[in-house]
This record gives structure tokens, sequence and C-alpha cells, in this order.
């Protein structure tokens, strides 16, 4: 076969080959002058034109619109869903790999695999926690979509980064994302699926918890309204086998087969999918100081159910025990309250993160209320988040907060040096360090 270049280039340099004229494959249905343009890149021929293009060259008509041939195509397509796989249920660095692999094997004439392919990566960099790498792939492929909205969807890239601002600390940019997707969404319609999903739970990430009615977080109460959490499903077993047998049908060269077991595989997984991502919107929701009581209850018991099932989720399991401890808390119920706290670090006992020092947080609180001491879950709680790894692009959020909140219930118990040392953390947190010129922070606990 001739070099791929555009379609005009496979239209003449098949013509060469066969030695014919443009008159000559012009033929009685069309002019040379057409054949002309379309070699010249002027003109782009019709489906139907393409067929007739494509018998006189004795070539498919795949090949002369997109440069591969059939097998071709469905063997990127398989690497497409594949990789969808391991992103999903596998390694997500193993997923960024291979959907880098599909980029570099495409051409521009397949423009819509190479840009299904790079919006891929960008997830699955989102998915490793490279953030910056992550934001300066969706930004891209943002800009194309604007230029190119036949190849690629502006909403998911525009919820996507929402959801990567968000995680990096730069919240207005989140919410001023957030508002655009949810113009989009509102003007389509769109209150169901996983777009819907996603887009719910990137808007009320991006609340405050003080906030109250808004048109976001209305329409995040539509969408957990109408699909509220369903029970999940583990259905791991089965989606590993598809996986397993897609791969030995591709083995086998058998593409059409494979292709089929690994959209089997996927549609497995989406409905687990949707169900944690309205759990998460779902615990967020009630974490709103606004949310009414029973109904903060009702959606973070069932958050809680649903990441109880797969290992997965067990720190966002841990998560929700915290969330439905402060539920607790501003229900009255401090013995109630404790009792989540206390099961949420048993299940996050390989202390990474925010969780468990949230929950000693909690703890703390309960104590203070009932007039016993505190320092022991104070003192815990600084130490976790003391040794949390600094964010490499933006600020943590989260850390943040939670310095914040234990520099306030320092200040309950009157120790002022440590109180002064969690809100200075809380600054670094919150990614003012590089604005903090001269002032060195002390992380030392007197205990």
């Amino acid at each position: 076969m001739p070099s791929q270049g555009t379609i005009g280039d496979r239209v003449r340099g098949l013509r060469l080959n066969r030695r014919m004229s443009q008159a000559q494959l012009a033929g009685p249905d069309l002019s040379d002058s057409y054949v002309s343009l379309i070699e010249s890149g002027k003109r782009t021929p019709t489906p139907v034109v393409a067929r007739l293009l494509a018998e006189r060259l004795g070539c498919t008509t795949e090949f002369l619109l997109h440069g591969i041939e059939p097998r071709q195509r469905i063997d990127t397509e398989l690497g497409l869903r594949h990789a969808e796989l391991e992103l999903q249920h596998g390694d997500p660095a193993i997923a960024a790999d291979r959907f880098t692999e599909i980029v570099k094997a495409a051409d521009e004439e397949n423009a819509m695999l190479t840009a299904h392919a790079r919006f891929g990566r960008a997830r699955a960099l989102e998915a490793q926690g490279r953030l910056g790498q992550a934001v300066e792939a969706f930004e891209r492929l943002r800009r194309e979509a604007a230029a190119h909205p036949e190849r690629l969807a502006d909403l998911p890239l525009t919820i996507a980064l929402s959801r990567c601002y968000q995680r990096a600390g730069d919240r207005l940019r989140a919410r001023d994302l957030a508002s655009s997707a949810l113009e989009q969404a509102e003007r389509l319609s769109i209150t169901q699926g996983e777009v819907a999903v996603d887009l719910a739970a990137a808007l009320v990430e991006a609340r405050g918890k003080q906030e109250g009615d808004s048109p976001e977080l209305d329409y995040v109460k539509r969408v957990l309204d109408t699909a509220d959490v369903p029970p999940v499903v583990d259905r791991s077993g089965e989606i590993h086998a598809l996986w397993h047998a897609s791969a030995a049908a591709a083995a086998g060269e058998d593409s059409a087969l494979a292709v089929r077991l690994a959209d089997d595989a996927i549609m497995a997984g989406r409905s687990t999918r949707l169900a944690l991502q309205l759990a998460r919107t779902a615990m967020h929701w009630a974490r709103l100081a606004t949310a009414p009581i029973d109904e903060a209850e009702r959606l973070v018991a069932a958050a809680s159910r649903a990441f109880a099932v797969l290992p997965a989720t067990a720190r966002e399991h841990s998560e929700s025990l915290t969330v439905h401890a402060r539920v607790r808390l501003r229900a009255g119920d401090p013995v109630r309250s404790a009792a989540l706290a206390e099961a949420a670090v048993e299940l996050s006992s390989d202390r990474l993160g925010t969780t468990s020092a949230e929950a000693r947080l909690v703890l703390a609180i309960v104590a203070l209320d009932r007039g016993e001491d505190a320092t022991t879950h104070l003192h815990t709680a600084y130490e976790l988040l003391d040794t949390l790894d600094r964010p490499v692009f933006g600020s943590d959020r989260q850390a943040a907060r939670c310095w914040r909140e234990l520099g306030d219930l320092y200040g309950r118990i009157e120790a002022k040096t440590q109180q002064a040392a969690a809100y200075r953390k809380a600054l670094e947190a919150a990614g003012v360090r590089s604005a903090m010129a001269g002032v060195t922070v002390n992380a030392t606990v007197n205990n």
C-alpha cells in the first residue's frame, strides 16, 4: 500500500500505482476536476463517492477514508478497550502507557481514535495523582474539542478539568469549570447517566460546607433524587474473566470476538462505577452543614454501604464513616458519633491520607464536648497529618481543612503554641508557603 497520508494522498497514490489518469478514475460518474480537488485536499468525498473510488482503486472504503484496513482499525479499537479496562480495573500507569502507544501508532487521518486515546491517557494520569500533567492534557484536549467538536465532546473534558483543579486546590477554577459544565448540561437536559453523575460529583465537591441553596446544589439534588445510591455488587470476578477471555481471543486473532468480550467487561463494571460515583456525591452532600439531618443521614449511610462492598474503596468507606460521625454530631448524638469515628480509625489502619486524622478530630470534639481530655486524639491527628507528603501540584485542600480544624481544637484547650503551628501548617497545605517569605514553620508539638 502507498503511504497513508491524507485521503487525497491515498487516492493519488493508489491511482498512480494502477497507472490510471484522473479521467479514468472519474469514469462516467464523476468529473476529473472533482477527482483533482479530492487529491489536492480541497474536497472530501462523501461516503457514496468513497465507496465508488475504493472499488475502482482496488482497496476498501475503510482504508480510503481512514488510512487503515478493517483489521488494523479493529485492533486499534481493541487496544482502546483493553487500555480502558486497565484504567478502571487494573493499573492506571499501564493504562497510560497503552493509551500512549495507540496515540503514537495512529495518524492524523484517524483523529477520532487518537482523540479517544489521548482522553484515556489524561484520565490515567489523573488516576495516578499526576494532576499537573493531567490538567495540561485535559486543557489541550478541550482546546481541540472547541476546534473539532466532531472528534471530542467538551462536556466530559470540562468536568474532568473541574475535578482535577479541585483536587489540586484551585477551588475557584474548579467552580468556574463546574458551572460552565452545568450550563451545558442544563441546556441539553442531562440529569441521568454517567455525564450527569460525574458532573454532580464535581459540583458538590467544589461547594463550601456552609453553602446553602444554589443552582449547582439544586442540580446535585436532582441527580441524587433521580438515581439515589443503588446497592453495589462486586462483579470483579466476572469483569476479569471477560477481560482474560478477550485477551485470549485477541491472541487467537479473533479480533471481532475480542472486542465484543472487552465491551461486555466494560459494561459489567459500569453499574458499579456509577453507584460508587453516586456514593461519593452523597457523601459530599452529607458534609454540607446546610443539608437536613435526616437527608444527610440517609445519604451517607447509603454511601457507607456502597463503599463497604469493595476492598478498593476501603479508604472511602472510612471517610464515609467519619462524615456519618459528623452528621451524628450535628444531630446531638455524641455516643453514635464516637462509635462511627472509632470504626473509621480501625478501618483506616494504614494511616495514609487525612482519613484517620479526621476521625481523630471527631473523637477529640466528642471528648471536649463531654469535658474529657482530648490531648491524645489531637496529638495523634497532628502526627498523622504531619506525615503526609506535600502535593507536587497545587495544594491539599482536605489537609488544609484538617490542619485548620486541629488549630481550632487546640485553641479550645488553650494550647497556643500547638494552635499556631497547626494554623501555619494549614496555610502551607493550602499552598501559601511560597508567599510566606522568611517565615519558618515550627512543626514541633510539645507533649
